[in-house]
């Protein structure tokens, strides 16, 4: 719900020793492919069911919200044999978890311009996060198509739209209603697999305060331990959002283990 979540630059968020935002680039699945002498699309294909182990490691962490990049709107430039794929991909993997979700307490959302989707993906995306509109177990974002600044920008543009009158003195508190996850707390904690160590145009303005962490995994072999490893170099870290130490009484968030798999999960799960 917009303006629900505290802004990481107005105020000091909560912080818990479980990341309360996890967000994602799931890179790798090429290279992973080709150290297997497979096809690119092979790579997709598993790291899809690395999307699913990790849905359920999540919930069983104590995760409210799970953002995954899985499309950005660079990814247009790539061979179109392989974009054909991934939206077939994309369509296949709607089609058979949507009921997996929905039975396990998953809400589902998916930000980015959907307008460059064919309609029967769109449709699949709406009936989707309608049927788990009321499913508060775990919040399941997937970007797609999706670009940081673009999402900027169309916050902008609505946000113009709706208040011509107060253009030139717009703040942070009119724009937020107006981006993609105006319905979701910042990332905590953001994770890239695959050995980049950048970005790459993925939630720029909510990102500000996240802790990052990046992984030489590729995100086909992304496991629970790979997960765990994750939250504790998290939970190392001393989140200051501009205060000094001595501020925060001089100690450092211990370090302990990650939390780990409680409760249990279904086989229902995605």
């Amino acid at each position: 719900m917009a303006g629900k979540f505290t802004s990481s630059t107005q105020a000091i968020p909560n912080v818990g020793d479980v990341p309360r935002h996890i967000a994602i680039i799931m890179d790798g699945n090429g290279r992973w492919a080709k150290q297997r002498f497979m096809p690119r699309v092979a790579g997709h294909k598993r790291g899809v069911e690395t999307v699913r182990a990790m849905v359920k490691a999540c919930i069983a962490r104590g995760v409210d919200y799970l953002t995954l990049f899985a499309f950005s709107s660079e990814n247009w430039r790539r061979p179109a044999e392989e974009v054909s794929f991934l939206m077939n991909l994309f369509i296949g993997a709607l089609q058979g978890e949507i009921s997996k979700l929905h039975a396990n307490g998953v809400r589902l959302k998916v930000i980015g311009d959907l307008s460059a989707f064919e309609p029967r993906l769109v449709a699949l995306i709406r009936e989707g996060e309608a049927k788990t509109a009321n499913n508060f177990r775990l919040t399941l974002t997937i970007a797609a198509n999706y670009g940081g600044r673009w999402d900027i920008l169309q916050a902008m543009n609505q946000l113009a739209l709706a208040h011509p009158e107060k253009a030139g003195c717009y703040g942070e508190a009119d724009l937020a209603p107006h981006l993609m996850m105006a319905y979701a707390p910042e990332p905590d904690l953001f994770i890239r697999t695959g050995g980049e160590q950048r970005i790459s145009n993925f939630l720029l303005w909510q990102l500000a305060y996240s802790e990052l962490h990046f992984t030489d995994t590729l995100w086909p072999d992304f496991d629970d331990a790979a997960l765990d490893a994750a939250i504790s170099s998290y939970r190392r870290r001393e989140r200051r959002f501009g205060r000094t130490s001595e501020q925060l009484g001089g100690q450092a968030l211990a370090v302990s283990p990650a939390p780990t798999l409680t409760p249990p999960v279904t086989d229902q799960d995605a």
